[in-house]
């Protein structure tokens, strides 16, 4: 799903027009980004956890030319599901091993 096709849900659900829930989904997408600008975690009861995390200096190697080089440590946003999310995922989908792939069917 796009953000697109993310507005047509929530419009649909919550009775709203499509430009109301643009709206809706731009400000919450706002107070998310603002947040963990600030290094504050957005708490999303039973949905999850989004926060920003710090990642260490790594060294790797170019594969076309096989020179090393240093990646900096750098801070990156991450997100962990919450126990209802999984739950429900979990219970919907499956594992389907396709050879030697894993799927989700």
């Amino acid at each position: 799903m796009n953000k697109q096709g993310f507005v047509d849900a929530i419009a649909s659900k919550a009775g709203l027009t499509k430009k109301d829930a643009r709206k809706v989904l731009n400000v919450v997408i706002d107070v998310v980004t603002e947040n963990m600008a600030k290094n504050e975690p957005v708490f999303l009861t039973g949905f999850g956890k989004f926060e920003v995390r710090a990642r260490k200096e790594s060294r790797r190697i170019n594969p076309q030319t096989g020179q090393r080089f240093n990646v900096p440590a750098k801070v990156v946003p991450t997100f962990k599901a919450g126990k209802t999310l999984k739950d429900v995922v979990a219970k919907r989908l499956r594992v389907i091993r396709i050879g030697s792939k894993l799927k989700v069917g």
